[in-house]
């Protein structure tokens, strides 16, 4: 059955994943983020995309603004300026020619130029003119969809009376209008990565300008309202408007075949898109590519993207909602088992790495991978999980220096904290460990003429001294009985000389007895026959916290602290430190032993042979 510590992190994870559903498909707070990174792969594959060929961009630049002031004039030309150019086009035979360019208003100076560009459109089928859609706050007396159905090829007919706010070529004959939008998207923070298939108005799907051409060239196109831009590095096939314009109306005349042939390799079977990069005419837009795109050149992108299929379509968010989800539970599982966080992080860190490159790879394919927000939630998850195990062991720890700090040295505490011990780990073990039992003799006399308060503070005076001795010598004060000490060596840290040091205390302590009893005497106390009697015995025994929750004592329990409680009692009359035969063996040539013989013990069949340590001269 899980713990309490296991059930919080399916918790929490569960939480996380419902989270990120969340944010997938409803709230898409970091749809930015994931839209940045995804055009650090698109920048990094646009070499890869090519530029259709077969895509021409006639180009209203600077350049050609400065070489047409003598024939057209200041922006904006007459029209017949573009039907000149469109009859030069014409005997190319392009699969299609795209303006870019809103022909909105009248020219009401120059009606014939505006109706010589009429007929130049009528004549040619395969010219396509930008439309706009407006404000819909102007929809109440905007065109009438229905009348656009056939200039839009619109397929699917919305509601009867529809109206919409519309920038349509007015200055065009409605006959040759054959329409697309030209609305760019703009996501939040102001970059242009997608594009139209089609506007719902009312029901009336009004398709996009790159759209209409492509579905008039025969290309199926996606089952989506708008696509993801894939932009390619090196730009589409351009010819400077002004160049082109004297060259097929001015020179025409004078081109040599070689020329001509060169012309017609351009054009012929090609898509001709007609806009302005100029800078005076501040047609640009924010890309992944670059912060001044030209509007004719996203047009460009937009028509190549639909005409080969290379468009990046998004997968569906259930897959980003699958990597999260894995992600978060398999680290739900990882710190429920109390797997180091560092590796944790490691592995994190390489699964993170793999996510980023395959979302790489898959926009070589014309895939989009969403990942940036399922690693952020991943993330987000660790670092929740990992500061709720810090604080979580920090607690352990704490409890651990309050419990240990009562029986040890402050210095053995902290070595037991820093290797990561805990109430737990430290709890029914077995080892081979050394007991001593010191129990004061001849109390009753010295306590008879003293109050008891000064008796117990003569206690603490003597035990307080006895301890430090004890935790001088890498001991475990186990416990008070009465006026008795019991401690223990070798746990709960290791101690390969844990007999020599238990032996080396009991000497010690010996000594402090002794320099206690003549403070005592400097004082004008009769201290009697007050003595001590200390038992040492080593051996294996159980040792951990042993209780209740509210009241844990670490102690030892078995054989060995029994037979050491039995050898201080047969102290008394024989030395004031007795040590058993195996304690005796423990130390070695540390000390000196004589031998006092065999004695019987309680609960014991067999005699035990007492030793009195001394140390070596």
């Amino acid at each position: 059955m899980p713990g309490p510590t296991a059930r919080w992190h399916a918790a929490v994870a569960l939480a996380f994943i419902a989270a990120l559903a969340a944010e997938l498909f409803l709230l898409q707070t970091f749809a930015t983020t994931e839209a940045r990174l995804g055009d650090r792969y698109l920048q990094r594959h646009a070499a890869q995309y090519r530029a259709d060929p077969d895509i021409v961009i006639v180009d209203i630049d600077d350049a050609s603004i400065g070489a047409m002031l003598a024939t057209a004039g200041l922006w904006s030309w007459p029209r017949e300026i573009h039907a000149d150019l469109l009859e030069g086009l014409a005997s190319f035979h392009p699969r299609a020619v795209v303006f870019d360019i809103a022909f909105s208003e009248r020219d009401v100076k120059r009606p014939r130029s505006d109706a010589r560009l009429s007929q130049a459109v009528a004549a040619m089928p395969q010219v396509y003119l930008a439309a706009a859609r407006l404000s819909p706050a102007l929809d109440a007396n905007g065109a009438v969809l229905g009348d656009l159905a056939g200039p839009f090829g619109v397929a699917r007919h919305g509601a009867a009376g529809a109206r919409a706010a519309l920038l349509l070529p007015h200055a065009l004959d409605a006959g040759g209008w054959r329409l697309g939008l030209t609305n760019s998207i703009e996501d939040g923070d102001g970059v242009l990565r997608r594009y139209r298939l089609y506007m719902d108005i009312g029901g009336w799907h009004l398709p996009s300008l790159p759209a209409r051409v492509a579905a008039a060239l025969g290309t199926p196109l996606p089952d989506s309202a708008e696509f993801l831009l894939h932009w390619p590095h090196a730009g589409h096939k351009r010819f400077a408007y002004g160049e082109l314009y004297r060259v097929l109306t001015e020179q025409r005349a004078a081109l040599s075949p070689q020329e001509v042939r060169t012309l017609d390799a351009l054009f012929r079977d090609k898509i001709v898109v007609i806009g302005a990069s100029a800078t005076s005419l501040f047609d640009h837009h924010v890309t992944p590519l670059d912060a001044g795109y030209p509007g004719v050149d996203v047009l460009a992108v937009a028509i190549d993207n639909l005409k080969n299929g290379g468009h990046i379509r998004i997968v569906s968010p259930l897959w980003p909602l699958a990597l999260g989800a894995v992600l978060i539970a398999a680290l739900g599982v990882a710190f429920a088992r109390r797997i180091n966080p560092l590796l944790v992080s490691v592995a994190l860190a390489l699964l993170s790495g793999a996510a980023l490159a395959a979302a790489d790879a898959a926009i070589g394919r014309n895939l989009w991978l969403p990942v940036a927000t399922p690693l952020l939630f991943a993330w987000a998850w660790f670092l929740c999980a990992a500061i709720a195990g810090y604080l979580r062991e920090r607690r352990t720890r704490d409890q651990a220096v309050s419990l240990f700090r009562r029986f040890l040295n402050p210095n053995v505490v902290r070595q037991i904290v820093e290797q990561g011990e805990t109430v737990e780990s430290l709890s029914g073990r077995t080892r081979e460990i050394t007991v001593l039992f010191s129990d004061i003799r001849g109390f009753t006399t010295l306590s008879e003429s003293r109050p008891p308060h000064e008796v117990v503070a003569l206690l603490n005076r003597y035990f307080e001294k006895q301890v430090e001795v004890v935790f001088r010598h890498g001991g475990t004060l186990d416990k008070f009985i009465g006026d008795c000490i019991m401690a223990i060596w070798g746990a709960p840290l290791e101690d390969a000389s844990h007999a020599r040091h238990a032996v080396d205390a009991a000497l010690e302590m010996q000594e402090n007895l002794l320099a206690f009893r003549r403070e005592l005497e400097d004082e004008g106390s009769d201290v009697g026959d007050f003595d001590v009697g200390i038992g040492v015995h080593t051996g294996p025994a159980v040792v951990g916290f042993i209780g209740a929750q509210r009241k844990l004592d670490y102690t030892a329990i078995g054989d060995t602290v029994n037979l050491a409680s039995r050898v201080e009692g047969l102290t008394k009359g024989v030395a004031r430190v007795l040590v058993t035969r195996e304690t005796m063996q423990a130390c070695g040539s540390a000390f000196e032993f004589i031998h006092h013989g065999a004695f019987a013990v309680k609960g014991r069949s067999a005699q035990v042979d007492l030793y009195e340590p001394r140390r070596t001269t």
